[in-house]
C-alpha cells in the first residue's frame, strides 16, 4: 500500500496540497513606540499595530504608493513586503500536509466563488480613535473551537466505519473492469463450462479483492484512531487504497505499528482464505475465487512489506532509523532513497523475471503482448514508488518547516476606516501609517469587513476620491477572523477551513492586530521550503 504524501500527507490523489508561492516574514515593533501623524490637515487614524513612517510630502497623489506599489519596502521591524500587487491570491492548497496516506498495493493483475459584499449601509457618524486607541474585534477573539474543515470529497461515498468516510474513486471502476477482463480470461482456461458467466464471477472477485484492500486500510485507520490521530478519509482507487491520516505519529514505535498493521491484516486474510480453500472442492467457482483472494492478499502483504517509501515497509524502516538516530528526518531520507532504489529494481527486474519464467510462467524468447503488458505494469509501479518516495521527502521537509509559518509575523499592518471613507483618503492614511491593509469598522470600532487588495488595484486613480471603501470590502465571517497566536499546521487548517484572500488577525483580547493575506502565507511557505533542512 504505497503512501503518497500529501496534506499532512496526501496520497496518490496529489498532495494534498500545499501552498505554492514565496514569502513575507518579519518581526513586529513593540506597542506604543510611535504613532503616525496627520498629513495635509486630514485626521490620521492609528494603525492596528506597529509604527508608521510618513510618505514624502511632495507626492501629488498620496494614494499612489499604495495603489501602484501596495507592498511597500519594509523598514526595520516591519514585515518584508512584496512589490507586486496580487490580483487573485490563492489560499494554501489541501496538497496538505493533511494526511499521512496509507495505501494497499495492487495485485500483479492491475490489480470558492467570489464573495460580493452587501450594499453599504448608511454611513455612521464620524469616529476617530483617540491616540493610542486600538479598536476591538469585540465578538471575535480568534480563540475557541478550531474551524471545521470542509469534508473532503473523493468519489462515491460508501459508508463511515469508525466515523471515517470511505470513498470509491472513479478510477476504481476502470481497474474493476480491467480485473474482470484479466481474471475472466484465466477463468476461461480453468472453468471453461462457465461461458459468459465467467465475467460475473470475475466482477465478484474484483469487488471482493477491494473489500480486502478496505480491510487493510481499516487496520491503519483503527490504529491511528487508537493513537488519537485524526483520519480524514479512506479512498479506494486505481492502484489500491489510501488512509489519509492527518498527523504524524509522535514516536517511532507508533509509526512502526501504524505501518505494520496493514500488511498484518492482509496476511491474516490470506490465512483465512487458505483455510476456506481447504473446506471447498477444488476446481469449483468457490475454490477458484478463494484461491485467487488468498494469492492476492499475499501479494498485497509482500509488496507492502518491501522496505522503501512510500510502502508500509518503508515506513517501518523509517521508524527503525528514527529510533536509532533520534531524528525523524534521517529515517525519512533513508527510507525514501531505498524506495527510489526499489522503484528502479521493479522497473528493470519485473519484466526480466517474467521473461525468464522465474515467476512461474514459461520462459519466452520473443517479445509478445504479455511482455509489453508486464513492462507497462512495471513502469507504472516504479513510477508510483519513485514519486511516492519523493513526496515523502517533500512532506517531511514541509512538516519540519511548518512551525516557521506564524500569523503574527506574516500579518500586515492595518488602518481602521469607516464605511463612508473615500478610497483615496483611506489609502492616504494607510501610506502615512506605513500600513498595507484597510479594515472597515463601525462608529464603535467594531470590524465589519476587509477592503480587498484586488479591488483597490481595479479602481482607476481618478475615481478613488468618489469610491467609498465599503464598496470594495468583503464582509467578515467568523472563519475570516484568526488568532495572532496561530502558527504552522493550525494556521493552515484555519485558512483552508474558510478560503479567502485576506483574514482579520486579532489578539487574544479581541483587539485588531492586522490583516493576513493568503498570498503572503504562500510566499512564506515556499521560501521556507526552499531552505535546506
Amino acid at each position: 500500500m504505497p503512501d503518497g504524501d500529501g496534506s499532512t500527507g496526501s496520497a496518490s490523489d496529489g498532495p494534498a496540497a500545499a501552498p505554492a508561492r514565496g514569502a513575507a516574514d518579519g518581526s513586529r515593533t513593540p506597542e506604543g513606540d510611535g504613532r503616525p501623524g496627520s498629513a495635509s490637515g486630514a485626521p490620521s487614524t492609528t494603525p492596528a499595530h506597529g509604527t508608521g513612517d510618513a510618505r514624502s510630502e511632495g507626492d501629488a497623489h498620496p494614494d499612489r504608493a499604495y495603489a501602484g506599489d501596495p507592498h511597500t519596502a519594509p523598514t526595520s521591524g516591519r514585515p518584508e513586503a512584496d512589490p507586486r500587487p496580487t490580483a487573485t491570491p490563492a489560499t494554501p492548497a489541501a496538497d496538505r500536509p493533511d494526511a499521512e496516506p496509507r495505501r494497499a498495493a495492487p495485485t500483479s493483475a492491475p490489480g470558492a466563488s467570489d464573495h460580493h459584499p452587501e450594499p453599504p449601509a448608511p454611513a455612521p457618524a464620524a469616529h476617530t480613535p483617540t491616540p493610542g486607541h486600538r479598536p476591538l474585534a469585540h465578538s471575535a477573539d480568534g480563540k475557541g473551537p478550531a474551524p471545521q474543515r470542509p469534508e473532503p470529497r473523493g468519489g462515491l461515498l460508501m459508508g463511515r466505519p469508525f466515523g471515517v468516510p470511505v470513498y470509491v474513486a472513479p478510477s476504481w471502476f476502470l481497474v474493476a473492469a480491467l480485473i474482470t477482463w484479466v481474471f475472466g480470461g484465466q477463468l476461461e482456461r480453468v472453468l471453461p463450462e462457465l461461458g459468459a458467466a465467467r465475467y460475473l464471477v470475475s466482477l465478484f472477485f474484483a469487488v471482493a479483492f477491494y473489500a480486502s484492500v478496505l480491510v487493510h486500510e481499516l487496520a491503519h485507520t483503527v490504529a491511528a484512531l487508537r493513537f488519537k490521530l485524526p483520519v480524514r478519509r479512506i479512498q479506494l482507487q486505481f492502484f489500491g487504497g489510501v488512509s489519509e491520516i492527518e498527523k504524524e505519529a509522535e514516536t517511532p514505535g507508533r509509526e512502526f505499528v501504524l505501518a505494520f498493521v496493514g500488511p498484518l491484516l492482509s496476511l491474516v486474510l490470506a490465512g483465512v482464505f487458505y483455510a476456506a480453500v481447504q473446506a471447498v472442492e477444488p476446481g469449483t467457482v468457490p475454490g477458484v475465487l478463494l484461491a485467487g483472494l488468498m494469492i492476492s492478499n499475499l501479494i498485497v502483504a509482500a509488496f507492502n512489506l518491501l522496505p522503501g517509501l512510500p510502502l508500509d515497509g518503508g515506513r517501518m524502516l523509517r521508524a527503525v532509523v528514527w529510533k536509532l538516530t533520534g531524528k525523524p528526518m534521517s529515517g525519512t531520507i533513508a527510507a525514501a532513497w531505498v524506495g527510489r532504489a526499489l522503484a528502479v529494481s521493479v522497473l528493470i527486474g519485473l519484466p526480466l523475471l517474467t521473461q525468464s519464467g522465474a515467476l512461474g510462467s514459461d520462459a519466452v524468447d520473443n517479445v509478445g503482448m504479455d511482455t509489453v503488458l508486464d513492462a507497462l505494469l512495471a513502469a507504472i509501479l516504479a513510477a508510483i514508488i519513485w514519486t511516492g518516495a519523493g513526496n515523502s521527502l517533500r512532506m517531511a521537509r514541509l512538516r519540519e518547516h511548518l512551525p516557521e509559518l506564524r500569523a503574527r509575523t506574516l500579518t500586515r499592518r492595518a488602518v481602521p476606516v469607516e464605511t463612508d471613507t473615500p478610497l483615496s483618503e483611506a489609502l492616504r492614511r494607510a501610506n502615512a501609517a506605513g500600513a498595507r491593509a484597510l479594515v472597515v469598522v463601525d462608529a464603535d470600532g467594531k470590524p465589519l469587513s476587509l477592503v480587498r487588495e484586488a479591488a483597490i488595484v481595479g479602481v482607476p486613480e481618478h475615481r478613488r476620491p468618489w469610491v467609498a471603501v465599503s464598496g470594495l470590502a468583503q464582509e467578515l465571517t467568523d472563519g475570516m477572523r484568526v488568532s495572532a497566536e496561530l502558527s504552522g499546521e493550525e494556521l493552515l487548517d484555519a485558512l483552508r477551513a474558510t478560503p479567502a484572500t485576506e483574514y482579520l488577525v486579532v489578539e487574544e483580547t479581541g483587539e485588531i492586530y492586522g490583516v493576513l493575506s493568503a498570498a503572503d502565507v504562500e510566499r512564506a511557505f515556499v521560501k521556507a521550503m526552499a531552505r535546506p533542512s
